[in-house]
Protein backbone atom coordinates (compact mmCIF):
# COMPACT_ATOMS: atom_id res chain seq x y z
CA UNK A 1 0.00 0.00 0.00
CA UNK A 2 1.36 3.47 -0.85
CA UNK A 3 1.01 5.22 2.61
CA UNK A 4 1.59 9.16 3.46
CA UNK A 5 1.90 9.70 6.97
CA UNK A 6 1.69 12.95 8.24
CA UNK A 7 3.31 14.24 11.88
CA UNK A 8 6.93 13.21 13.18
CA UNK A 9 7.01 13.38 16.60
CA UNK A 10 7.35 11.27 19.88
CA UNK A 11 4.76 8.75 18.29
CA UNK A 12 4.57 9.54 14.98
CA UNK A 13 8.10 8.59 13.87
CA UNK A 14 7.96 5.22 14.98
CA UNK A 15 4.95 3.84 13.44
CA UNK A 16 5.90 5.79 10.33
CA UNK A 17 9.24 3.45 10.82
CA UNK A 18 7.54 0.10 11.28
CA UNK A 19 4.72 1.15 8.26
CA UNK A 20 8.37 0.62 6.13
CA UNK A 21 9.34 -2.10 8.38
CA UNK A 22 5.49 -3.57 6.84
CA UNK A 23 6.49 -3.65 3.58
CA UNK A 24 4.62 0.06 2.87
CA UNK A 25 5.55 2.65 0.50
CA UNK A 26 5.52 5.48 2.67
CA UNK A 27 5.83 9.08 2.15
CA UNK A 28 6.24 11.46 4.94
CA UNK A 29 5.78 15.10 5.47
CA UNK A 30 6.65 16.87 8.62
CA UNK A 31 6.65 21.15 9.25
CA UNK A 32 10.52 20.44 10.48
CA UNK A 33 12.80 19.07 7.22
CA UNK A 34 15.09 17.68 9.93
CA UNK A 35 12.04 15.30 11.57
CA UNK A 36 11.75 13.29 7.92
CA UNK A 37 15.75 12.90 8.02
CA UNK A 38 15.64 9.49 10.04
CA UNK A 39 12.50 8.33 7.68
CA UNK A 40 14.21 9.27 4.70
CA UNK A 41 17.00 7.49 5.71
CA UNK A 42 15.38 4.72 6.57
CA UNK A 43 13.88 4.30 2.94
CA UNK A 44 10.66 6.89 3.11
CA UNK A 45 10.40 9.42 0.25
CA UNK A 46 9.98 13.01 1.65
CA UNK A 47 7.45 15.77 0.37
CA UNK A 48 7.17 19.61 0.72
CA UNK A 49 3.60 19.56 1.68
CA UNK A 50 0.76 17.19 2.97
CA UNK A 51 -0.87 17.55 -0.38
CA UNK A 52 2.05 16.65 -2.05
CA UNK A 53 2.41 13.52 0.43
CA UNK A 54 -1.12 12.40 -0.59
CA UNK A 55 -0.88 12.99 -4.34
CA UNK A 56 0.16 9.27 -4.85
CA UNK A 57 -0.89 7.58 -1.96
CA UNK A 58 -3.93 4.74 -1.39
CA UNK A 59 -3.98 5.71 2.82
CA UNK A 60 -3.26 8.78 4.46
CA UNK A 61 -2.20 8.76 8.10
CA UNK A 62 -1.90 12.04 10.43
CA UNK A 63 -0.33 11.85 14.40
CA UNK A 64 -0.65 15.57 14.92
CA UNK A 65 -1.17 17.52 18.67
CA UNK A 66 -4.65 18.99 18.67
CA UNK A 67 -7.10 19.37 16.45
CA UNK A 68 -7.14 22.63 14.63
CA UNK A 69 -3.62 20.90 13.41
CA UNK A 70 -5.88 17.84 12.00
CA UNK A 71 -7.81 20.59 10.43
CA UNK A 72 -5.18 22.45 8.91
CA UNK A 73 -3.42 19.37 7.64
CA UNK A 74 -6.64 17.66 6.33
CA UNK A 75 -8.72 20.98 4.71
CA UNK A 76 -6.02 23.87 5.36
CA UNK A 77 -3.57 25.25 2.43
CA UNK A 78 -1.37 22.34 0.95
CA UNK A 79 -3.45 20.27 2.75
CA UNK A 80 -4.59 16.59 1.60
CA UNK A 81 -7.69 17.92 0.44
CA UNK A 82 -5.80 19.94 -2.44
CA UNK A 83 -4.40 16.63 -3.14
CA UNK A 84 -7.34 15.69 -4.71
CA UNK A 85 -6.40 18.31 -8.09
CA UNK A 86 -2.93 16.33 -8.28
CA UNK A 87 -4.40 12.76 -8.11
CA UNK A 88 -5.01 10.62 -11.06
CA UNK A 89 -8.80 11.01 -12.40
CA UNK A 90 -9.08 6.92 -12.44
CA UNK A 91 -7.36 6.60 -8.86
CA UNK A 92 -9.55 4.52 -6.33
CA UNK A 93 -10.89 7.24 -3.36
CA UNK A 94 -8.85 8.54 -1.25
CA UNK A 95 -8.92 7.15 2.98
CA UNK A 96 -7.72 9.43 5.25
CA UNK A 97 -7.13 8.00 9.22
CA UNK A 98 -5.82 10.88 11.99
CA UNK A 99 -4.77 9.07 14.72
CA UNK A 100 -4.39 11.91 17.17
CA UNK A 101 -6.05 12.41 20.30
CA UNK A 102 -9.18 14.98 19.09
CA UNK A 103 -12.30 16.27 20.73
CA UNK A 104 -15.22 13.40 19.21
CA UNK A 105 -17.37 16.56 17.59
CA UNK A 106 -14.50 17.71 16.53
CA UNK A 107 -13.43 14.64 14.35
CA UNK A 108 -17.41 13.88 13.40
CA UNK A 109 -16.66 17.64 12.16
CA UNK A 110 -13.88 17.00 9.70
CA UNK A 111 -15.11 13.55 8.58
CA UNK A 112 -18.37 15.23 7.23
CA UNK A 113 -16.08 18.00 5.69
CA UNK A 114 -13.76 15.38 3.97
CA UNK A 115 -16.75 13.04 2.86
CA UNK A 116 -18.15 15.95 1.12
CA UNK A 117 -14.88 16.01 -0.88
CA UNK A 118 -15.34 12.37 -1.64
CA UNK A 119 -12.86 11.33 1.01
CA UNK A 120 -13.22 8.76 3.27
CA UNK A 121 -12.28 9.66 7.16
CA UNK A 122 -11.42 7.03 9.96
CA UNK A 123 -10.92 8.76 13.88
CA UNK A 124 -7.88 6.61 14.83
CA UNK A 125 -6.37 7.31 18.28
CA UNK A 126 -4.00 5.44 19.76
CA UNK A 127 -2.87 4.09 23.38
CA UNK A 128 0.85 2.34 24.59
CA UNK A 129 3.06 5.38 24.17
CA UNK A 130 6.28 5.78 22.99
CA UNK A 131 6.79 2.18 23.75
CA UNK A 132 4.04 1.25 22.40
CA UNK A 133 4.61 3.02 19.00
CA UNK A 134 8.34 1.96 18.89
CA UNK A 135 7.40 -1.84 19.56
CA UNK A 136 4.28 -1.75 16.81
CA UNK A 137 2.23 -2.27 20.10
CA UNK A 138 -0.64 -0.09 20.31
CA UNK A 139 -4.29 -0.10 20.95
CA UNK A 140 -5.96 1.75 18.03
CA UNK A 141 -9.63 2.19 18.56
CA UNK A 142 -11.45 3.26 15.59
CA UNK A 143 -14.22 5.45 14.14
CA UNK A 144 -15.86 5.68 10.82
CA UNK A 145 -17.00 3.47 7.74
CA UNK A 146 -16.57 -0.21 8.02
CA UNK A 147 -15.32 -0.56 4.41
CA UNK A 148 -13.02 2.21 5.33
CA UNK A 149 -11.41 0.63 8.31
CA UNK A 150 -11.42 -2.44 5.97
CA UNK A 151 -9.25 -0.98 3.61
CA UNK A 152 -7.15 0.36 6.14
CA UNK A 153 -6.83 -2.21 8.62
CA UNK A 154 -3.47 -3.55 6.94
CA UNK A 155 -1.64 -0.48 7.62
CA UNK A 156 -2.94 -0.01 11.00
CA UNK A 157 -1.84 -3.76 11.99
CA UNK A 158 1.36 -2.43 11.65
CA UNK A 159 1.36 0.04 14.63
CA UNK A 160 -0.59 -2.11 16.59
CA UNK A 161 -1.25 -5.21 18.02
CA UNK A 162 -4.97 -4.42 18.70
CA UNK A 163 -6.79 -2.86 16.27
CA UNK A 164 -10.62 -2.53 16.48
CA UNK A 165 -13.42 -1.09 14.52
CA UNK A 166 -15.41 0.73 17.67
CA UNK A 167 -18.46 2.22 15.81
CA UNK A 168 -19.11 5.04 13.33
CA UNK A 169 -17.17 8.77 13.09
CA UNK A 170 -16.21 9.61 16.22
CA UNK A 171 -16.34 6.69 17.80
CA UNK A 172 -12.54 5.81 17.83
CA UNK A 173 -12.50 9.60 20.08
CA UNK A 174 -14.95 8.31 22.64
CA UNK A 175 -13.06 5.49 23.54
CA UNK A 176 -9.94 7.07 23.44
CA UNK A 177 -11.62 9.96 25.71
CA UNK A 178 -12.59 6.65 28.05
CA UNK A 179 -9.08 5.52 28.02
CA UNK A 180 -7.51 9.03 29.15
CA UNK A 181 -9.90 8.88 32.58
CA UNK A 182 -8.59 5.43 33.26
CA UNK A 183 -4.81 6.26 32.50
CA UNK A 184 -5.12 9.80 33.95
CA UNK A 185 -6.69 9.23 37.08
CA UNK A 186 -4.07 6.09 37.08
CA UNK A 187 -1.33 7.97 37.15
CA UNK A 188 -2.28 10.57 39.26
CA UNK A 189 -3.19 7.17 41.90
CA UNK A 190 0.11 5.60 41.29
CA UNK A 191 1.72 8.83 42.16
CA UNK A 192 -0.49 9.41 45.29
CA UNK A 193 -0.07 6.09 46.27
CA UNK A 194 3.94 6.09 46.09
CA UNK A 195 4.05 9.61 47.65
CA UNK A 196 2.03 8.57 50.58
CA UNK A 197 4.57 5.60 51.06
CA UNK A 198 7.40 7.59 51.28
CA UNK A 199 6.11 10.65 53.56
CA UNK A 200 5.68 7.76 56.36
CA UNK A 201 9.42 6.80 56.28
CA UNK A 202 8.48 3.10 54.09
CA UNK A 203 10.39 2.21 50.97
CA UNK A 204 8.13 2.75 48.26
CA UNK A 205 9.68 0.75 45.94
CA UNK A 206 9.18 -2.33 48.54
CA UNK A 207 5.38 -0.82 48.69
CA UNK A 208 4.80 -1.49 44.83
CA UNK A 209 6.44 -4.53 44.92
CA UNK A 210 3.85 -6.01 47.43
CA UNK A 211 1.01 -3.91 45.48
CA UNK A 212 1.81 -5.86 42.51
CA UNK A 213 0.41 -9.07 43.92
CA UNK A 214 -2.79 -8.07 44.44
CA UNK A 215 -5.81 -6.39 43.28
CA UNK A 216 -4.03 -2.78 42.75
CA UNK A 217 -1.49 -4.27 40.48
CA UNK A 218 -2.07 -2.49 37.18
CA UNK A 219 0.24 -1.76 34.11
CA UNK A 220 0.42 1.79 35.20
CA UNK A 221 1.96 0.70 38.59
CA UNK A 222 4.21 -1.88 36.72
CA UNK A 223 5.48 0.76 33.92
CA UNK A 224 4.96 4.26 35.21
CA UNK A 225 5.43 3.48 39.12
CA UNK A 226 8.78 1.92 38.18
CA UNK A 227 9.89 5.23 36.18
CA UNK A 228 8.65 7.69 39.55
CA UNK A 229 10.93 5.19 41.28
CA UNK A 230 14.12 5.89 39.19
CA UNK A 231 13.26 9.70 38.84
CA UNK A 232 12.62 9.37 35.10
CA UNK A 233 10.33 12.02 33.53
CA UNK A 234 11.56 12.12 30.12
CA UNK A 235 9.04 12.59 28.30
CA UNK A 236 7.25 9.03 26.44
CA UNK A 237 3.50 11.35 27.04
CA UNK A 238 4.19 14.85 28.06
CA UNK A 239 2.20 16.39 30.48
CA UNK A 240 0.88 19.04 28.87
CA UNK A 241 -1.34 16.56 26.29
CA UNK A 242 -2.16 14.94 29.40
CA UNK A 243 -4.11 17.98 30.12
CA UNK A 244 -5.28 18.47 27.04
CA UNK A 245 -6.86 15.11 26.49
CA UNK A 246 -8.37 15.76 30.00
CA UNK A 247 -9.73 18.88 28.83
CA UNK A 248 -11.50 16.81 26.12
CA UNK A 249 -12.92 14.93 28.28
CA UNK A 250 -14.30 17.72 30.38
CA UNK A 251 -15.45 19.54 27.45
CA UNK A 252 -17.14 16.34 25.69
CA UNK A 253 -18.44 15.13 29.41
CA UNK A 254 -20.29 19.30 29.20
CA UNK A 255 -21.92 18.93 26.24
CA UNK A 256 -23.43 15.27 26.72
CA UNK A 257 -24.46 16.58 30.24
CA UNK A 258 -21.97 13.57 31.78
CA UNK A 259 -20.55 13.97 35.51
CA UNK A 260 -17.14 13.19 35.61
CA UNK A 261 -15.70 14.18 39.20
CA UNK A 262 -12.81 12.13 38.96
CA UNK A 263 -11.61 13.34 35.50
CA UNK A 264 -12.26 17.41 37.35
CA UNK A 265 -10.32 16.54 40.12
CA UNK A 266 -7.26 15.39 38.16
CA UNK A 267 -7.66 17.91 35.16
CA UNK A 268 -7.18 20.49 37.99
CA UNK A 269 -3.40 18.31 38.88
CA UNK A 270 -2.33 18.32 34.96
CA UNK A 271 -3.54 22.25 35.10
CA UNK A 272 -1.26 22.82 37.68
CA UNK A 273 1.42 20.86 36.89
CA UNK A 274 1.56 22.86 33.73
CA UNK A 275 1.16 25.68 35.60
CA UNK A 276 4.57 25.01 37.11
CA UNK A 277 6.71 24.87 34.54
CA UNK A 278 6.43 20.82 33.83
CA UNK A 279 4.57 20.47 30.87
CA UNK A 280 7.46 19.00 28.69
CA UNK A 281 8.10 16.41 31.47
CA UNK A 282 6.08 12.98 31.34
CA UNK A 283 2.75 12.77 32.96
CA UNK A 284 4.75 10.73 35.85
CA UNK A 285 5.51 14.22 37.19
CA UNK A 286 2.81 14.50 38.63
CA UNK A 287 4.76 12.78 41.30
CA UNK A 288 6.81 15.68 41.90
CA UNK A 289 3.45 18.20 42.12
CA UNK A 290 2.48 16.05 45.15
CA UNK A 291 5.61 15.82 46.84
CA UNK A 292 5.98 20.29 46.40
CA UNK A 293 2.40 19.49 48.15
CA UNK A 294 4.07 17.72 50.74
CA UNK A 295 6.69 19.46 51.88
CA UNK A 296 8.91 16.99 50.11
CA UNK A 297 10.00 18.71 47.27
CA UNK A 298 13.80 19.17 46.42
CA UNK A 299 14.51 15.48 45.18
CA UNK A 300 14.90 16.79 41.52
CA UNK A 301 16.18 20.19 39.75
CA UNK A 302 12.22 22.12 38.79
CA UNK A 303 10.15 20.25 41.71
CA UNK A 304 7.08 21.98 42.52
CA UNK A 305 7.30 24.48 45.33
Amino acid sequence: MKVAFIGLGIMGRPMALNLLRGGHAVTVWARRAESMRPLAEAGARTADSAAAAAANADLVISMVADAPDVEQVMLGESGVVDALALRDPGAPPLVAVDMSTIAPAAARRIGERLAARGISFLDAPVSGGEVGAIAGSLSVMVGGDAAAFAFAQPALACVGSRVLHIGASGAGQVTKAANQILTGVGVLAVAEALNFAACNGVDAGRVREALMGGFASSRILENHGQRMLERNFAPGFKAWMNQKDLNIVLQSAHQQGVFTPLTAATSQFFNALVGNGLGEEDSIAVLKLLEGLSGVAGKDEGSAS
